[in-house]
Parts: structure tokens; sequence; C-alpha cells
């Protein structure tokens, strides 16, 4: 235990639960959530690595001597310098948060950090450690129905193909669709032409070569079938997952999951919703109750747009997109057929990740100039965005970082690179991090606010999940209906927009049952 920079004391093991556990004895750690889930710490300050990722959330190496390195410029001279039983590092760590918080003040990040990200850390580790049910028969019988589709798929491929070959080599692949089939070539690559996924779509929608749905099949399969496998690995003795949330992995403030990773679970499709059916409530519990935001990106392009039509747009109550249609396409909104509703979505949604006229005739399969003249249309309609849509660049430009609303900075070196492509990287990356950055930080404010709620209340309900900006709570009996007034009020007052906070709520058996 360090003091401070100089002062480091041995503290006996039979002592340390007190001090760990008495929250007027402020504490300063690397790596807090582990050590939380571990030790029960009361009295957390700072967590160096957290505050290290808030001033550079960019960086990669965040692990305890990297950071010694690197800002106390202490290099390691031996094998076991970096032990966790080193005495230095408790100094070191001391050291650092010196060092990192003020800088995270000079920023005005403190905010941030003290009501935000920490108060999140800990909200984590309280979610790890309750984890959520999975109903495990029904796992390992999904995972045998799977194994069924792919074997099933494999033989019709080979019928196709005319005789039997390794559906997963690329090299046989190649040598079937190319040689054999005489399809058209795909992208030249070192080893030939590309079979991936997007390729054998793009062959499946211009040849219509039955094999190839066969082929798309087995590799959808194959993915859902390794999710699978990995859940059934991942289930602890008390009959649940407890994943591990990065909150210092990507570079916006958005949360991931990994051991298992709980956020590629497809939702899209019929076979990927079966995944989630398998997530259930565990008694005493009754019910799973999922939330999440109607499009919160778009209304926080509208917030930092300030752009009216769009504001009015949100305001009316209708459905958006058939209301941007209906101003675009210049038709009445009882007119705007599914194709122009679906144009429409693609183009709100990819202006936030720097789409082009190129990329949105590429989307959407239309002519470039087509393209070209539907963004016209639209930025004619909706100027508070074209122009938001400059000065968020520009700023970042010159300042060399983009902020989201509660003031999180994304760095991005590369806008003044030399190289075009590495230029054009960062400029989609400025353009997206603000809006993603920001709807991260709403959803951290409402887990943070229905959790704090939820205690107040003395609600035996608790918060299991954040997937996708959807929360996954587990419902106890006769708390249903003040589970969802709660959730509903505290999601949508989480952060004032210049338009209305919209949030979605279902309650079912599992999880799938319980989307909305």
């Amino acid at each position: 235990m360090a003091v401070n920079e100089s002062e480091i004391y041995y503290v006996r093991e039979s002592k340390m639960g007190d001090w760990i556990s008495n929250s007027k004895l402020p504490k300063i750690v690397h790596s807090a959530k582990s050590l939380v889930k571990k030790l029960a710490i009361n009295g957390l300050v700072a967590d160096v690595e957290l505050l290290a990722y808030l001033v550079n959330p960019g960086s990669r190496n965040l692990e305890l001597n990297d950071l010694v390195e690197r800002r106390l410029g202490i290099a390691p001279s031996s094998g076991d310098l970096f032990s966790q039983f080193d005495p230095r590092s408790a100094a070191w760590i001391y050291s650092l948060q010196k060092e990192l918080a003020n800088e995270i003040e000079s920023k005005g990040m403190s905010d941030l950090y003290t009501h935000l990200e920490q108060p999140t850390l800990l909200l984590l580790a309280q979610m790890e450690l309750l984890g959520i049910a999975v109903d495990q028969p029904k796992l390992t019988k999904l995972s045998d129905h799977f194994t069924k589709i792919v074997s099933e798929e494999t033989k019709m491929a080979y019928q196709e193909a005319g005789h039997e070959f390794n559906v997963g080599s690329p090299k046989q692949l190649q040598v079937v669709l190319f040689d054999e089939l005489k399809l058209p070539k795909t992208k030249k690559i070192k080893t030939g032409y590309t079979t991936d996924a997007e390729s054998l779509e793009w062959l499946a929608l211009k040849t219509k070569h039955p094999l190839l749905k066969h082929l798309l099949r087995i590799r959808e399969t194959s993915k859902l079938m390794t999710t699978i496998d990995g859940l059934i690995s991942s289930v602890a003795q008390d009959g649940r997952i407890h994943t591990s949330f990065q909150q210092t992995v990507a570079a916006t403030g958005r949360l991931s999951s990994t051991e298992p990773n709980l956020q590629n679970i497809p939702i899209r499709t019929e076979e990927g919703r079966k995944i989630r059916d398998c997530f259930v409530a565990q008694k005493p519990f009754l019910d799973l109750m999922t939330a999440d935001y109607s499009q919160i990106e778009m209304r926080i392009m509208a917030h930092l747009s300030d752009d009216k039509a769009l504001i009015e747009a949100f305001e009316s109550g209708e459905d958006l997109h058939s209301t941007v249609a209906s101003q675009v396409f210049g038709v009445k909104p009882a007119d705007v057929d599914a194709e122009m509703r679906r144009t429409i979505k693609a183009m709100s949604y990819g202006l936030a990740y720097g789409l082009s006229s190129f990329g949105l005739s590429q989307t959407l399969d239309i002519d470039p100039a087509a393209a070209s003249e539907l963004m016209a249309k639209y930025f004619e309609r909706f100027g508070g965005i074209r122009e938001y849509l400059k000065t968020v660049v520009v700023k970042a430009r010159e300042n060399g970082y983009t902020q989201t609303i509660m003031g999180r900075r994304r760095y991005l070196p590369d806008l003044n690179h030399e190289n075009r492509q590495r230029r054009e990287i960062a400029e989609r990356a400025a353009l997206n991090a603000p809006i993603q950055g920001s709807a991260a930080d709403i959803i951290k404010i409402a887990m943070l606010k229905v959790d704090e709620q939820m205690k107040l209340a003395k609600l035996k309900s608790r918060l299991l999940l954040q997937v996708h900006d959807e929360l996954i709570l587990e419902v106890a009996p006769g708390e249903q209906e003040r589970l969802t007034e709660l959730v509903k009020n505290q999601m949508s007052a989480a952060y004032k927009l210049n338009v209305p906070l919209d949030v979605n709520i279902g309650v079912g058996k599992s999880w799938d049952l319980a989307a909305h």
C-alpha cells in the first residue's frame, strides 16, 4: 500500500479486509472492476486504467507496465519488475493517478469520469456477478438442430457441385465455383479470388446458382453453431452466463462484452432469435424485460445538427423514415412505399458514417448519378444536417479530436495525414464518434439512473445486461408494472435533447419473447 510516491507499507493480510471494506479510506487501483468483484472494495477514488482510457481512448496499451513506462518513464529492467507483488507498483499507481487526474481535469472530463465512467464501472461489476440464466437443455437441442442443418445443406451442396468437397476450404471453393462451374470471378486476392460471405452473396444475386444458397446457409448456420458452443461452455454452476463487459476498448465509449460476446448474437434472422430464446428468467424471477431507445442515433443527429425539419419530424410522432421520405420525394406520407422508406433509412443512418453518393449507390444498387441526385434532394430539405456534417470534420481537424454531449474526446491525428485513405477513414470516424459516443453516454446515464431508482424503491428486480444499447432486466414477482414505469421514466429523462427520447419496453419469459 502506498500513501504517496515515496511511502510504501506492507499491510498484514489479516488487516486488509477492514481496510478494503472501509468506504472512508480512499483507494486508487489499476483495473478496478476485477478487484471490486473479487474483494468487494469500498471507497474507490480512481482506477488509473479507466483514467488512461479517457485520456486516450484509442490506446490499446492500458496494462500497468505499459502505463508506467509510457507515462512515468520507468522501463522494466527485470522479468519480475512489474509483478503484481512488487511493492513499487503501489507507488506507481499513486503517481499515475495524480498525473492522469490532472490531465482529465485540464481536458474538462472530470465530471465524465467521476459521475459517469467510474459509477458505470461499479455497476458493471455488479451486473457481471449477477449474470443471466440460460435454458441449457434448449441450448443443447438448438446446437443439435444447427448441426443437422449444416449436414443437410452440405449434402445438397455436393449434389449441386456434382461431387464432394470441403465447403470450408476457400481453395476448394475457388475450384468448384470458378474452374468447374465457370461463375463470374470475384475480387482478386493473393490466393486467387475471394469466397467470403459478401462475395458469395454477390454471386448468388448475379447468377442465381442454387449451390450458392446452400453455401451461404452453411456459413450462416456454422456461425450460429460457434456462438452456441461458446455459450454452452460459458454456463457457470449457477446456471447463468457471466459475461465480461469491456469499458476501455471501443474508442467511442461504447461497451462491448467478451467471454462470451453477447453482442454477436444475430437478431434479424429467425434462427438467430432462437439463440436469444435460450436466455431466460430464473426462479424466483418471472420474466425478462428489455428496454431500448428508438432511433437514438438519429435523435442525437437532430440534437447536434439542430436541423429544424428533422426535429419537426420527430416531434410529429409519426414514423420517422416515412416522414422524411415524404419530404425528400415530395409525396404525402400515406403515399410513401416500402422502397422509399428503405432508401431514406439507409441514407439517414449512412450519413453518420460518412456515406458518399457512391456508397449509397452500392447500398441501394442504383446508378451513382441517381444516388447523387437523391442526396442533393435530402440535403435540400435537411440543410442543417449538411452543415453539421461539414462543420464537425472541420472542427475535429482544427482541434485534433471530436467530443460527445458529455465532453468525451476521441483523438483523430490522421485527419491531417498526407495519405488520402487514412485521412478519409479519420474523417468518417469524426462524423460518427460524436453520435455513437453520445449514444454511449446516454445509455450509461440511463443504466445508472435505473439501477439507483430500483434500489431506492427497494425493488427486487435487477439489471443484468447492456447489449447494443439495450437494457435487459430480470423482473421479480409483482413488480412488472412498477418496473416498466420506472425504467421508461428514467431512460426517457436520462439526457435532455432537443427531441424526445423514445423508449421501447418488452416483457417475456425469454430474451427473444421480451423483444419489442
